[in-house]
C-alpha cells in the first residue's frame, strides 16, 4: 500500500484530525514505515502454527463477580475531590 497525500486526507477526514502542511512530509514517512513493517509480517510463513497458539498454556487468573456496596471506597474516592457530597463528584454546570 502507497501512503501518499491523498491516502493522508483520507485519513484525516475519518479520524476527525488535522494535520499541519509542515508534518505532512513526517507523518507520510512514518506511515509508509508502519505499512512496510506490517507487509514484513505477511511473509511470515505460519502453516503450521495453531490459530490458538500462546506462548504459555495458562490462561487469564479471573475473579469472582461479586457485589459488594463499600461507602468507605466512595468516601475515599471523595474526599480526593475538588468538590463532592453524599458520594458524588460535583462539577461546575457547562450547558446552559
Amino acid at each position: 500500500m502507497q501512503v501518499d497525500d491523498a491516502l493522508l486526507v483520507k485519513l484525516e477526514k475519518l479520524s476527525f484530525l488535522k494535520v499541519d502542511e509542515n508534518k505532512r512530509e513526517e507523518i507520510i514517512k512514518q506511515l509508509s514505515e508502519i505499512v512496510s513493517f506490517v507487509d514484513n509480517l505477511s511473509e511470515l510463513n505460519t502453516d503450521g502454527v495453531d490459530d490458538k497458539f500462546a506462548i504459555n498454556d495458562s490462561s487469564t487468573p479471573t475473579r469472582e463477580d461479586i457485589a459488594r456496596c463499600d461507602t468507605k471506597i466512595n468516601d475515599d474516592i471523595i474526599k480526593n475531590a475538588p468538590n463532592g457530597a453524599e458520594h458524588f463528584f460535583i462539577v461546575p454546570k457547562i450547558i446552559e
